[in-house]
């Protein structure tokens, strides 16, 4: 829906795309069967992102195939949501299959517990996307300007409640689902598969999409659900996020979150990062009724005029609190309460083994990069494989890329340990405590958007860093490092305790000074800078940290107390480039 505000502007073109899509259909049968070149329609990659697939080329080969005047080495990623970040043993054996028909032979795992699939050839997109959904998993809606894949902790061991969680991320999921056929006439010959099935949306308005009508939204949406005190998931870096509230072992509830969202451009001061800001209280079974009406706010309210402009955290800048609240209770028919109570110690993954509520043991396993790969040395595809096939564990993908293999029985433990032992996935045992804290994006080779590398990166610097670390006695230190090649922030790079966001290849923006537990960011505290000149400028203040900081101080905690930067608070003037960003504190 476009409102009579934006009606008399030019909307973007993206607008039109949507609208004359025939719901996310447009040509792409026509690209797919087209088998001349291995691109499809520039309108139609807009499109297909809807289904979960990019177009991608890889830029490692680009300058030598210009040169012998060869087209781009086209291919595409697909991106498959788990809700939560559950897959069974199966799911996970049959993505490791599909990846071996990848250009790369990798599983990546993202920080939306998602896997994501690198290289896939246009003949071979359509099988794969069919071999991913008869496994009763889906890429419908893991990009576009729909809801993404719903976030939820995903450690069992963490809370008493986590299995009633995961109930109610699964029914948002799916009730925010589009509900246009043209994914499973596109990919599946027309075929249903009942679970993967969107639900029907008794809401009346267009007859094929209830909710999100021909233009969908302005941009992407993103919900996460987290369980106190791990804020494992960024909650305050969702558009729309649900804060568990657990009293006397039973969940009472949820605080609502709104206006959360990493992404920034360049020299562009209107935008910004944003954490969302605490709305109101809802008991369980309104959770999903609430989900829709905010998404409903954003269809409606949305900037589809400038793109860069769109997002829901602009929505709720824009308009305040008070009217979301206002707007969301008219929509509901009802008052919400206001919010209780929460307190969130870390934003970080927990490593080793650990008991779940249900009696059962749960494996945190470090996964660098969230890149599933053999490794010379690390073995670590075919180490999982072989724990897939062992069929003694589930597996939870966790929001900061590693992985746990959950609901393990006492008289397995042994076996899972050999196993992991052997294929050398046990590296969350000696690794330093800032290596375990790291987020990389994927950057180059693979995305179009990348400014500088980003995953192939942040593994050195940590290791130049693990020089310093060791000689100020702070190996074990979890000190949150974050690092991306763009500033669209799927890093999450500016919750990180240190941040680096690509400016041009080889040079960073250096951020300092979120917090801990995920609610405060960091600001800018050094620009376009070399890896030499980031160890540079991180030494003394990693030195100066081991000697003088307080009991239980956190390094992004020390570095706004001794002045290296300013503590980040909504009543901040935001510029990009300045580091003075307007949020919440």
């Amino acid at each position: 829906m476009i409102s009579d505000s934006q009606g008399a502007a030019k909307l973007h073109k993206n607008e039109g795309i949507k609208t004359g899509s025939n719901y996310l259909r447009g040509t792409i049968l026509e690209g797919l069967a087209d088998a001349s070149h291995g691109s499809i329609d520039a309108d139609d990659q807009q499109l297909t992102k809807f289904h979960g697939i990019y177009q991608q080329d890889n830029r490692d080969v680009r300058n030598e195939r210009r040169k012998h005047k060869l087209d781009k080495a086209y291919s595409f990623l697909a991106r498959i949501g788990l809700p939560g970040g559950v897959a069974t043993a199966e799911q996970w054996l049959v993505v490791d299959k599909l990846a071996q028909y990848c250009d790369f032979d990798t599983l990546k795992l993202t920080t939306r517990q998602a896997f994501q699939l690198h290289g896939i050839l246009k003949g071979n997109l359509k099988w794969t996307i069919a071999s991913v959904n008869e496994a009763m998993m889906s890429t419908l809606a893991a990009c576009g300007d729909v809801n993404r894949n719903t976030m939820c902790s995903p450690n069992p061991q963490a809370s008493q409640v986590h299995e009633e969680v995961q109930k109610i991320v699964d029914a948002i999921d799916a009730y925010l689902k589009p509900q246009t056929k043209a994914y499973s006439e596109i990919w599946l010959d027309g075929k249903k598969i009942a679970s993967q099935e969107p639900r029907s949306l008794e809401m009346g308005g267009d007859a094929v999409e209830p909710l999100y009508g021909k233009t969908y939204l302005p941009r992407k949406f993103k919900i996460a659900v987290a369980i106190p005190p791990q804020n494992d998931v960024d909650v305050f870096a969702h558009c729309l996020g649900f804060i568990a509230v657990v009293e006397a072992g039973k969940l009472v509830g949820f605080n609502i979150t709104v206006g959360g969202g990493m992404g920034m451009t360049h020299g562009n001061e209107k935008t910004y990062p944003r954490l969302a800001e605490v709305l109101a209280f809802c008991k369980p079974e309104q959770v999903v009724e609430v989900s829709e009406k905010i998404v409903a706010i954003q269809r409606d309210y949305g900037d589809r005029v400038e793109r860069a402009h769109a997002r829901f955290k602009y929505t709720v800048e824009d308009r305040g609190l008070a009217f979301i609240r206002s707007e969301l209770e008219q929509r509901l028919g009802y008052s919400l309460e206001d919010a209780r109570a929460f307190k969130f110690e870390s934003n970080g993954d927990s490593y080793g083994w650990s008991e779940g509520r249900n009696g059962k043991w749960n494996l945190g396993l470090f996964i660098e990069g969230g890149r599933v790969a053999d490794l010379e040395g690390k073995p670590l595809k075919t180490g999982l494989r072989a724990i897939a096939e062992a069929g003694k564990c589930e597996f939870r993908l966790t929001p900061n890329q590693n992985l746990i293999l959950a609901n393990v029985e006492e008289s397995d433990r042994e076996a899972i340990d050999s196993l992991v032992a052997d294929y050398k996935l046990d590296g969350y045992r000696t690794a330093s405590g800032m290596r375990r804290s790291q987020i990389a994006c994927v950057a180059l080779p693979t995305c179009g958007l990348a400014l500088a590398e980003s995953e192939r990166y942040l593994p050195h610097l940590v290791s130049d860093l693990e020089l310093i670390l060791e000689k100020a006695g702070l190996q074990e230190d979890e000190i949150i490092i974050r690092s991306t090649g763009c500033p669209n922030g799927c890093g999450r790079p500016y919750l990180g305790e240190i941040g680096l966001v690509g400016k041009v290849p080889g040079k960073y923006n250096l951020y300092l000074g979120a917090g801990f537990d995920g609610a405060r960011l960091n600001k800018l505290y050094r620009t376009s800078i070399t890896h030499e000149e980031i160890l540079k400028t991180l030494e003394p203040i990693l030195l100066t940290y081991a000697k003088e900081r307080e009991e239980g101080e956190r390094f992004g905690d020390f570095t706004v107390r001794k002045g290296y930067v300013a503590a980040t608070t909504a009543e901040s003037p935001f510029h990009a480039d300045t580091g003075d960003l307007k949020t919440p504190a």
